[in-house]
């Protein structure tokens, strides 16, 4: 198991839900943190709670839809406070709409956060990692990037998408030699507000998690190096069924109600 005192841990989309709780955890372990995310006055009371709490937190507000602002920031912490130990991929961001309704600059907008945005803070912080000798490069994913449903065509593509990295980097480092870590993680809903309205049809199989447990869940991979975390183990279904005819693939999700989740969707409000 992971120990975390003295270890700097960057964390991106820090200012609110599971990037806030992942922050908590880390500090009540000891860890430096550095909080990324534009929402500056989220980013201020966390930081004043971490630091109440004898820990150390550096904050630097970046839009994460902006390579150049991603950029600009990592030479920033580079320079301010050297080299991270783990970087935690976490910012995203939805639409909520169907295709034909979601602006150009929208979709756009949801691969440059939820996507690209994790290619250029682990182009940034990677070096750093490798002549450190250890590293640890998580990426929060969703069970939308696992299998796709209505209203998400960008969310979902773009969440494919970071589960692809993460799995080419895991084999990448492996074939370099590379002493990185990689873990992703595959959550179905959690109720932080980003996703206010969606609905499950069984509770009990699909249950919308609570950030409180999501959180806990998540700082526990971490902590053990796990490569991939789905939540809740219902979701591990998906790889076996995706072996059946595309239509009885289809039949099953309209069957759980995947394909409905997103009907009553309002996002944060």
């Amino acid at each position: 198991m992971s120990t975390f005192q003295n270890k700097t841990v960057l964390i991106t989309g820090a200012a609110s839900g599971i990037g806030r709780l992942l922050a908590i955890h880390f500090a009540h372990e000891g860890a430096h943190l550095v909080l990324w995310d534009i929402n500056r006055a989220g980013l201020d009371a966390l930081a004043a709670k971490i630091t109440a709490e004898s820990a150390i937190a550096s904050v630097y507000v970046c839009d994460l839809s902006s390579r150049d602002a991603i950029r600009a920031r990592a030479d920033d912490v580079l320079a301010d406070v050297g080299s991270v130990d783990i970087l935690i991929n976490n910012a995203g961001i939805v639409s909520g709409s169907p295709l034909l309704d979601i602006s150009d600059e929208a979709i756009e907008r949801t691969f440059a956060v939820n996507t690209l945005a994790g290619f250029w803070t682990t182009r940034a912080f990677l070096p750093g990692m490798i002549k450190q000798g250890n590293g640890h490069v998580v990426t929060i994913a969703s069970a939308g990037g696992i299998v796709g449903t209505a209203r998400m065509t960008d969310y979902c593509a773009s969440k494919f998408a970071a589960v692809g990295f993460d799995e080419s980097l895991r084999l990448e480092c492996k074939r370099l030699d590379y002493p990185i870590d990689t873990t992703v993680v595959c959550p179905f809903y959690i109720d932080t507000g980003m996703f206010a309205g969606v609905k499950t049809r069984f509770s009990g199989l699909l249950p919308i998690l609570k950030p409180d447990y999501a959180a806990r869940r998540i700082f526990k991979a971490i902590k053990a190096k796990k490569h991939r975390l789905l939540m809740p183990r219902f979701v591990y279904i998906v790889y076996p069924i995706r072996l059946l005819p595309v239509n009885i693939f289809d039949s099953l999700m309209s069957f759980f109600g995947v394909n409905k989740t997103m009907d009553d969707f309002t996002g944060r409000i």
